[in-house]
């Protein structure tokens, strides 16, 4: 009986996503932490465009509760709010793409 409650809580973020500032070509890295696997229809997106596991997005998941999203070889044009969304879990952050300035 005990075991059944426990997998009847609903899952809950332990930890969520933090605003990432990265310069153009370097790779940012976005982890979310729920409070037990098994959460399902884990979706990533970028300014409300899904995000699909590729050489450039790199998708990942362990233990089932920690969730991370890697955008590789970033330019100005991914500056956004990155979302993770699973069920009714959702967290975002903002994600901050620097240019390099020769006067700086």
């Amino acid at each position: 009986l005990l075991l059944l409650c426990h997998a009847e809580e609903a899952a809950v973020i332990v930890s969520g996503l933090r605003n990432t500032d990265v310069f153009v070509g370097e790779s940012a890295t976005f982890t979310c932490e729920v409070s037990h696997p098994g959460v399902k229809n884990v979706q990533w997106w970028l300014d409300g465009t899904p995000l699909h596991n590729n050489l450039v997005t790199e998708i990942s998941e362990q233990d089932g509760r920690i969730h991370t999203l890697t955008l590789n070889d970033v330019a100005c044009h991914d500056s956004g709010t990155v979302t993770f969304r699973a069920g009714s879990l959702i967290s975002s952050a903002k994600l901050l793409v620097k240019g390099i300035s020769l006067l700086e």
